[in-house]
C-alpha cells in the first residue's frame, strides 16, 4: 500500500493480546476500534472476570465494542462502516468468517501462541509444556476461515524452561509476540495483494490444541517423572493438578492440588529408578513419591480447603503410614489417573 500509516481493527479479550496491542498504539497506525468478546453472566459474588484488552484500551482512551458474535450482519455492516485496513486479531475467542475477514482489504492477522501448525486450538501454550516439548514460540498469520490455517507472516522460537509454568510461559510468549505482529503488519504494507504473502503451514505437522478441562488434570503417577513435572507446570494457572492423598492407617483420603515437584532418582540423572509402585511414598529428603521411572519429590502441595504448604510441612501434619500413597485407589493397579473424580 501506497500509505504508510493504516486504519486497524484490534481484537482481542485476555492478557496475550495486550503487549502487542500496546506496540501498536505507540506506533503510526490508527486503531479505529477495538472490539473484545461479551461479558459473560456473572455467576459468583466475585463480579465479572477481567478483560484486560479492554482495560487497556480504556487507559487509552479507545472504543470498545463487545458484540455477541463478530460474524452477524449486525457487526458486519459495523465493520464495513470502519473502512479498516486490517484487522489485528489475538486471544479474542470467536472465530471470523469469511464476511468479517472481507471488510477489510489487507483481510486479518492472527497472533497464536506456537509454532504452528504445531498445536492449533485453545490452549497452545499448555500443550506445549503438558507433552514436554522443549521448545515453542509464536505465529502470526494471515488469517483464513480455516482456524488457525493461514499462511505464516512471522514467527518467534524460544526454549521452553524446566521450571516453567505455563502461565509463566504464556506471559513470557506475549512479550516475544510484539516484535512477531509489527514485522506481520509491516509486511502487508508492501504486498501488493495480487501475489502470494506468507509461508503455507505444512498440513502433516498439524496437531490440536483444545481447551483443558478438569478432569484431565488428574496426575497418572505411573507416567515417567519427568511428564509428571511437565504435567503440573503445564496444568497451572488452571486447572491445576490434582490428586487424592491415602494417608494409610485406615485414614480417609484427602484431595490435594499439587503445584510443584522435583524428579529426583529418574533416568535423567543417572540414578536407579524407584522400585516402588507409582504413587506410593518412597523414602527421601522432604516428601516423595515414586513415579513410573523414579521418584518425584513434592515441593508444594494444598490439601481441599487449606493454604499450599511444602511437602515436608504435608507430610508433618498428616504423618502417612507405611501403605499412604497418592492416587485414585492405593491398589497395585489403579494409583494413576483414572478412576478418581475432579
Amino acid at each position: 500500500m501506497a500509505d504508510s500509516k493504516l486504519r486497524l481493527v484490534l481484537m482481542g479479550t485476555g492478557p496475550f493480546a495486550v503487549p502487542s496491542f500496546d506496540r501498536i498504539a505507540d506506533g503510526p497506525h490508527e486503531i479505529v476500534q477495538v472490539i473484545v468478546r461479551p461479558l459473560p453472566p456473572v455467576k459468583s459474588r466475585g463480579g465479572p472476570p477481567p478483560q484486560p484488552v479492554a482495560d487497556w484500551a480504556e487507559e487509552r482512551s479507545l472504543a470498545v465494542i463487545r458484540p455477541d458474535s463478530i460474524n452477524d450482519d449486525e457487526t458486519v455492516q459495523q465493520l464495513r462502516s470502519l473502512h479498516a485496513d486490517l484487522l489485528v486479531v489475538c486471544d479474542y475467542g470467536q472465530i471470523l468468517k469469511p464476511a468479517a475477514l472481507e471488510t477489510a482489504p489487507l483481510g486479518g492477522i492472527n497472533l497464536h501462541g506456537s509454532l504452528l501448525p504445531k498445536y492449533r486450538g485453545a490452549a497452545p501454550v499448555q500443550r506445549a509444556v503438558l507433552s514436554g516439548d522443549r521448545e515453542t514460540g509464536v505465529t502470526v498469520i494471515h488469517m483464513t476461515p480455516r482456524l488457525d490455517g493461514g499462511p505464516i507472516l512471522a514467527r518467534r522460537v524460544t526454549e521452553i524452561r524446566d521450571d516453567e509454568t505455563a502461565g509463566q510461559l504464556e506471559q513470557r510468549l506475549s512479550a516475544i509476540g510484539v516484535d512477531a505482529t509489527i514485522e506481520a503488519i509491516d509486511r502487508l504494507l508492501d504486498w501488493d495483494q495480487e501475489s502470494v504473502i506468507g509461508d503455507p503451514q505444512d498440513a502433516a505437522l498439524v496437531s490440536k490444541a483444545p481447551r483443558l478441562s478438569k478432569a484431565e488434570a488428574q496426575i497418572d503417577w505411573q507416567q515417567p517423572s519427568r511428564m509428571i513435572d511437565c504435567h503440573v507446570r503445564g496444568m497451572q494457572p488452571w486447572p491445576v493438578a490434582f490428586s487424592f492423598f491415602h494417608p494409610g492407617n485406615g485414614g480417609k483420603p484427602v484431595r490435594v492440588q499439587i503445584r510443584q515437584v522435583t524428579p529426583i532418582g529418574d533416568d535423567a540423572s543417572g540414578d536407579a529408578p524407584s522400585q516402588s509402585q507409582p504413587g506410593h511414598l518412597v523414602s527421601g529428603d522432604g516428601l516423595c513419591v515414586a513415579s513410573g521411572d523414579g521418584v518425584l519429590r513434592i515441593d508444594q502441595i494444598q490439601p481441599a480447603g487449606k493454604k499450599p504448604m511444602t511437602g515436608a510441612a504435608f507430610a508433618n501434619g498428616y504423618q502417612p503410614g507405611p501403605d499412604a500413597c497418592f492416587g485414585a485407589t492405593c491398589g497395585d493397579a489403579a494409583v494413576g489417573g483414572k478412576g478418581g473424580t475432579a
